[in-house]
This record gives structure tokens, sequence and C-alpha cells, in this order.
């Protein structure tokens, strides 16, 4: 039984190998972004970082908190990202966004509704992802001692 209702059991999973591996994934999420928008143009440059963009804030939920379940973390990474999407209906993220690179890569300046279907889309792969990876990740009883 969870400690915290939306995580995993404690003894299910070594939080240091959850951190490190989110870490990865987060930098590899990064990457493909870079990748993307060095190779992309249009649509696919931009809503593929749309996605990617909610996948990288999950994989820095899991980091900070190594034992939340893949449903839990898809959905902080999603309000997350909506969040930021609805925040560009005032002023404040353009005007960021013209002060900083950094504020306008995490802010964005502009609202657009089609945003919200690729947060979810990033939302679901990452929630995949993060299954997967959960179910990869031996328990203190599976693993043997020689």
């Amino acid at each position: 039984m969870p400690l915290i209702t939306g995580t995993r059991d404690s003894g299910a999973l070594d939080p240091v190998r959850t951190r490190l591996a989110a870490a990865g994934a987060a930098a590899v999420t990064v990457g493909l972004g870079l990748g993307l928008r060095a190779l992309a143009t249009g649509s696919v440059a931009k809503y593929g970082g749309d996605a990617l963009y909610t996948v990288l804030v999950l994989a820095l939920v899991v980091s900070a908190a190594p034992r939340v379940t893949p449903p839990r973390g898809a959905a902080s990474a999603l309000a997350f990202s909506c969040l930021v999407e609805f925040l560009q209906l005032s002023p404040v993220p353009a005007e960021l966004s013209r002060r900083s690179t950094v504020a306008r890569l995490v802010l964005g300046s502009t609202f657009n509704p089609p945003d919200f279907f690729w947060y979810s889309v990033g939302a679901a792969v990452g929630w995949l992802v993060h299954t997967a990876m959960a179910r990869r990740r031996p328990t203190p009883s599976s693993r043997t001692h020689g």
C-alpha cells in the first residue's frame, strides 16, 4: 500500500535510480526537441515541440517525485502545460519572452488552442514510457542475491 496517494509503495523501487533515469529522459527529451527544431519546420516543429514540452515536464516531475505513479505524473505534466498555455492569455509571458530566451522557452508567448491537443499527446506518450519503465524496474523481492 502506498504511503501517499498517487505514489507507489516505497519498497517497490529505488528513488535514486528513478531520479537518474528521469534526469536522463529529460536530457534526451531536450536533445530531441533541439534536433526537431534544427531538422523540421512549420507545424511539425511547433506541435512536436509542444508534445516534447509536456514529456520534459513529466520527466522533471518524476525526477522531483520519483514515487509518483504514471497517471499522476502525466496528469501533473499536462496540468502544468495547460496552465502555462492559459497564462499566455495575459501579456506577462509575451513581455518576459521578449526579455529572456529562457522565459520564451518555458512560457512561450502566444495562446494557441491546438497546443492543448499536443500537450495531451505528450502526456500520453510520457505516461506510456513511464509505465513501461516502472514495469522494467526490479522490485526488492525479485532481485537475486548471490
